[in-house]
């Protein structure tokens, strides 16, 4: 304090060094007795110099070399005195500082000739230890580097080598084996099929059930090795897109550990993992099965537990990271939700995926059930919430990996099927429907097309698909499904699918076949009005590039909304010759058009013979080289030359496939 001090800083004022402005930041400990014989005596303090850090120089004795001190500490240990044989590398002192010991080794062979520090003196950074002759001693060599047995374990290190062996497959194999009976695979075994081999970095392996109110610690590692989840990063597909851009963060509920509920360290250890794919923008693939809370977690003081931020974290990755969820066996409540808030849901044929299972609606008082009644995956897929049906979990790892690869870059070996088969998928006759799949297999790369919510709204298809390896989101209408009308559902479908190409930057391409919007008073009923219309109001919001191809027909509403809200919207809308145009369909406005003329006619063989020459001709106005000539559309192309359109158009953009960041969430439906 300033009692102590006063007299020093006024000495130190005073002093010649300071006066001439010659000093260091050394100077008062290295010249602390001088500063004190300064001081006057009736302001000297009677200060500890002895036992303060030693800073007075101490000669060093002539024909001996000085062994100083490493660090300022405290000496707790002199092995050696006066006259001692000391070697090279023996150690002859311990000091002691932060609560770390250092130990000081001989750096010159001879004998103690003296000792400038005893046990318990503090010392300087610097400061001599003892003194030594330089000289040849008896007595072995010591080493200056301890010899080590490479393959000896230490004890800490066995105990937590046990501990890893205790939570791996082979550690329990009559969990894995009753999890085998039953026809599926552990946790770890999906996340080893999914992820590069090596390359799997896990987090929070040691957590257990918070439990330890009611159990032992010894109990807890048999019953919840990693508390139910297991979960890190690694990678997916490095071998063709690199290390960059294969990063992932992976998890997997764990069946075998309490029915795969989430108890309270599996939420902590979720949080932080999903702290961790958002800070590193990491992919995110969640193999969900299992319950939700679990109720018998003791070690924790609350109430219903509902201020955990798992679901709010897992939330604000949509939009930001792919979201991967897999769906297999029973998925229910906190599960459910998660796998909920997923880009895409890849299902297997055993899932059952339900916001409750048994036990809760039948505490809700709604009846008994079987966990396979609730929310089967043949509910579950035609409703939209499953977007890929599978067979079994390696079909839904196959599946997995194939999806992130649209996002980690372009393909370098690529193949596709003779084009000019593209000039003959559609028919001639212009009523006649025809399989839109095979039109999108033939434009695609080969084996390249990925198609989400198959079973769900069956009019419009969404895909995944490459040309020339670079990836694309596409939509189609299908003319085998209410003639390719867009329906409530279809508009629904269409949006969403937009907004997951925006969000991570994948152009699209649109393969328009429809006669527009589903109408009548039963397409009302499903809100067909609010529905339809999110696909002009989400494609007014892209920013990747657009492209339109016109197959058949293009009228009305719904030929705009699959162009992005109007032929001039895309990049390019070109249109195949068989392509044909209207305000609505050639039937429907001829006879709305003409009602008074056809009503004229004297037979109604006469009315159809009308009819059918008011549709060719308006079938004429509309074809695609007329309406190409007006400019409506900007193109009309042989259907052989689509892909190089397309990749012409890419590359006109200048946009760059990959996440773009144009959405700050994606619809979960």
């Amino acid at each position: 304090g300033v009692s102590s001090n006063l007299p020093l800083l006024q000495a130190l004022l005073a002093s010649d060094a300071v006066q001439a402005n010659a000093v260091t930041t050394r100077y008062v400990e290295s010249d602390l007795a001088a500063l004190l014989a300064a001081l006057p005596d009736e302001i000297t303090p009677d200060l500890p110099v002895a036992s303060s850090p030693q800073a007075q120089t101490v000669a060093t004795p002539a024909g001996s070399e000085a062994l100083i001190s490493p660090t300022t500490g405290v000496m707790v240990s002199l092995l050696v005195k006066e006259d001692d044989a000391v070697q090279v590398g023996q150690v002859v002192a311990v000091l002691e500082a932060m609560k770390m010991e250092f130990e000081v080794r001989a750096t010159t062979a001879g004998r103690v000739h003296s000792l400038a520090a005893g046990e318990g003196d503090a010392l300087n950074e610097a400061a001599p230890l003892l003194f030594v002759t330089p000289g040849e001693v008896e007595g072995p060599a010591v080493a200056t580097e301890e010899s080590v047995d490479l393959d000896h374990i230490r004890q800490d290190l066995a105990d937590v080598l046990d501990r890893h062996h205790g939570i791996s497959d082979e550690g329990r194999p009559h969990a894995v084996e009753k999890r085998h009976r039953k026809g599926k695979r552990t946790a770890r075994e999906n996340l080893g099929d999914l992820l590069d081999a090596g390359s799997f970095q896990e987090y929070g392996a040691m957590a257990l059930a918070a439990q330890r109110r009611r159990r032992s610690a010894e109990e807890l590692q048999t019953l919840s090795p990693a508390d139910g989840l297991i979960g890190g990063t690694g990678t997916v597909n490095a071998d063709q897109f690199g290390e960059q851009a294969a990063r992932v963060m992976a998890m997997s509920y764990d069946y075998t550990v309490f029915a795969g509920t989430q108890g309270m360290m599996n939420h902590k250890k979720t949080d932080r993992l999903l702290q961790l794919a958002g800070q590193w923008k990491m992919p995110l693939v969640l193999f969900a099965e299992g319950g939700g809370g679990r109720p018998g977690d003791t070690d924790f003081v609350g109430v219903a537990g509902l201020d955990c931020h798992t679901f709010a974290a897992m939330a604000k990755l949509s939009g930001e990271v792919p979201l991967v969820g897999i769906g297999s066996g029973r998925c229910f409540a906190g599960n459910a939700a998660l796998l909920g808030c997923c880009d895409v849901i890849i299902a297997t044929e055993d899932a059952s995926i339900g916001m409750a299972g048994p036990a809760m609606i039948e505490g809700g008082g709604l009846g008994r059930f079987t966990p396979e009644q609730v929310g089967p995956v043949s509910v579950q897929a035609p409703n939209g919430v499953v977007d890929v049906r599978v067979k079994d979990e390696a079909e839904a790892v196959a599946v997995a990996k194939q999806y992130l690869s649209y996002f980690q870059g372009t393909q370098a070996d690529w193949q596709a099927a003779d084009q000019r088969e593209l000039r003959h998928r559609i028919p001639e006759k212009r009523t006649r429907v025809y399989d839109i799949r095979a039109v999108i297999e033939t434009l695609a790369d080969s084996g390249s097309v990925l198609e989400l919510r198959k079973a769900f709204s069956p009019g419009m298809i969404t895909a995944l698909v490459r040309i020339e390896g670079k990836p694309f989101g596409l939509i189609a209408n299908d003319p085998q499904y209410l003639g390719g009308a867009i329906d409530a559902v279809g508009g629904d479908k269409a949006a969403r699918f937009m907004q997951l190409c925006e969000a991570f930057g994948l152009p699209m391409v649109s393969l328009c076949d429809t006669p527009g919007f589903m109408v009548g008073p039963e397409a009302e009923k499903q809100a067909t009005v609010r529905h339809v219309s999110r696909m002009f109001v989400t494609a007014a919001s892209l920013t990747v590039p657009f492209f339109t191809v016109v197959l058949r027909k293009g009228y009305g509403l719904g030929a705009q909304a699959m162009a992005a809200g109007s032929f001039h919207s895309p990049l390019f809308t070109a249109a195949w010759p068989s392509a044909e145009f209207g305000a609505m369909g050639l039937e429907g406005a001829v006879r709305l058009g003409f009602a008074k003329e056809l009503a004229a006619q004297p037979t109604p063989e006469q009315q159809q013979q009308l009819f059918d020459k008011l549709v060719a001709k308006a079938y004429q106005q509309g074809k695609a080289m007329n309406m190409a000539s007006f400019l409506e559309i900007d193109a009309v192309i042989d259907p052989m030359e689509s892909r190089q359109w397309i990749l012409r158009g890419l590359n006109a953009s200048g946009f760059k496939t990959g996440r773009h960041g144009g959405r700050p969430f994606v619809d979960t439906f």
